[in-house]
């Protein structure tokens, strides 16, 4: 019996590995830096990011795959590492004063690298490895307040139903190889349809669901993300989102394209329903990090749209409003981190008011992010919506994207809220204690930056984003 060694082309997984090394070093680090010095192993991680992502542009146009076609270097994975690697570099920045600890920075450096797998894999397997990979640090950080009750409940809480969404991913991989024999996307693709491969796509389905807060599998999402510390739900918002979705897209455009007829029409359906309750609960919330949880909902069901639209149009549209998105809810929860009271959080949406007065610079960035997420123009937000929706019209689900323009149209409500109160509502007590820490405001600026960016001069990254999958 013969053994063949399959190609191992280090080159295509060096972000990751660039990400993970740097992850150990700054656990080691943690041994041996003073507790007054800390600070230190945050700039040491976000100087491996920026290595990584280097490494990652450097596989720009590459459109090669290793490790027996289980991973490859499309310009479709690649523009997701970096959107994944934007996002943890500033969820760093907005952590950097209050977790002044290299296990934090370690186990967000973890769950990256497995969230750049899971973009970039080909393979069921190495997605469910990632999506496990990208999992477990997150539970740790969603309970990283050990103190909190709030906390450790949503680090629990993420655990026993993420535990949950892994099994049915699991059980679908089962059912997509007896039906296939394989577990490589290509390779389903080319297999005929039956009803255990249809049965198998649905548990993968539901699987990918639960990741990304898809109705009816969204119960969890409330509760954590008002309960995991606020730097470490910033940062979940939007990299697993856009890792989860990546993989998504992979899964449904590159291995069942045979009856795309069958899953368009379910992924239709749950888009509507997801868009309409998450911006129906958003408008029913006055804690602030529970209304962004809900809007966070309705946007998955905006990305759901594009993924029913197929095509080149419809994954260049979701890669754009991903990396809009990453820019824009973490400035909005960078506000929040920002108009904090030292310990306390300012979450209730009336207790921002009269923020203007004493913070004009932090209220016009949190208004401009909310009105980015509304999807006002001129900033990111807008013209995410506008291509997704496009990419609707061009493929023929015009009703979808009236129901996503109707539904963007209730979000403006609840958007608008923390505006109106910041700016016509009379001061809150408690202003003259708060003082924003200058790595919080470098994030915002960032932040905001690429939201206006993305949404005045558009171009370069719609020209980026249109890259095809593999």
């Amino acid at each position: 019996m013969s053994l063949t060694i399959p190609e191992l082309n280090f080159r295509i997984i060096a972000p990751a590995l660039v990400v993970v090394l740097t992850a150990i070093i700054v656990l080691l680090g943690e041994l041996f830096t003073a507790s007054g010095q800390k600070r230190v192993l945050g700039y040491l991680s976000l100087l491996g990011l920026g290595i990584a992502a280097i490494v990652a542009w450097g596989l720009w146009g590459a459109n090669t795959s290793a490790f027996r076609n289980m991973v490859v270097a499309d310009n479709f994975g690649v523009f997701l590492t970096l959107t994944i690697l934007i996002g943890a570099a500033i969820s760093i920045l907005l952590a950097m004063d209050q977790f002044a600890q290299g296990e934090y920075y370690a186990l967000l450096l973890f769950s990256v690298s497995g969230m750049i797998l899971m973009a970039t894999a080909t393979d069921l397997i190495v997605i469910f490895l990632a999506l496990e990979l990208l999992s477990l640090p997150l539970y740790l950080l969603a309970a990283f307040k050990r103190e909190n009750k709030s906390s450790l409940e949503a680090g629990l809480k993420y655990f026993l139903l993420g535990a949950f969404s892994s099994a049915f991913f699991l059980y679908g991989i089962a059912m997509v190889f007896g039906a296939t024999g394989s577990t490589n996307l290509a390779q389903i693709a080319k297999s005929g349809v039956s009803d255990l491969l249809l049965l198998g796509a649905g548990l993968i389905l539901v699987g990918f669901a639960f990741k990304v807060a898809l109705v009816p599998f969204h119960w969890w999402t409330p509760d954590v993300y008002e309960g995991a510390p606020t730097t470490v739900t910033a940062f979940m918002s939007v990299a697993v989102k856009a890792a989860a979705f990546g993989a998504f897209f992979r899964a449904f455009l590159v291995a069942l394209p045979a009856f795309a007829a069958d899953w368009r029409t379910v992924l239709a359906v749950i888009a509507v329903l997801t868009m309409t309750l998450g911006n129906v609960a958003a408008l029913l919330q006055s804690n602030i990090k529970r209304m962004l949880a809900y809007s966070s909902i309705a946007h998955a069901g905006y990305i759901l749209i594009a993924l029913v639209a197929m095509g080149e149009s419809g994954a260049s549209s979701a890669l754009f409003y991903l990396l809009a998105y990453t820019a824009t809810n973490l400035g909005a929860f960078g506000a929040v981190i920002a108009l904090s009271d030292g310990a306390r959080e300012r979450l209730n949406v009336s207790e921002f008011a009269g923020a203007a007065r004493s913070h004009p610079f932090i209220a016009a960035a949190m208004a401009m992010f909310m009105l980015s997420l509304a999807g006002f123009p001129p900033f990111g937000g807008f013209v995410g919506k506008f291509l997704i929706f496009g990419a609707a019209v061009q493929n023929n689900y015009a009703w979808l994207a009236v129901v996503g323009v109707l539904n963007s149209l209730i979000s403006a409500y609840f958007y608008l809220r923390p505006v109106v109160q910041m700016y016509m509502s009379e001061p809150a007590e408690g202003w003259g204690a708060v003082r924003v820490a200058p790595l919080v405001t470098l994030a915002l600026v960032i932040a905001l930056a690429l939201v206006i960016a993305l949404g005045v001069f558009p171009s370069p990254a719609i020209a980026l984003a249109g890259g095809l999958l593999r």
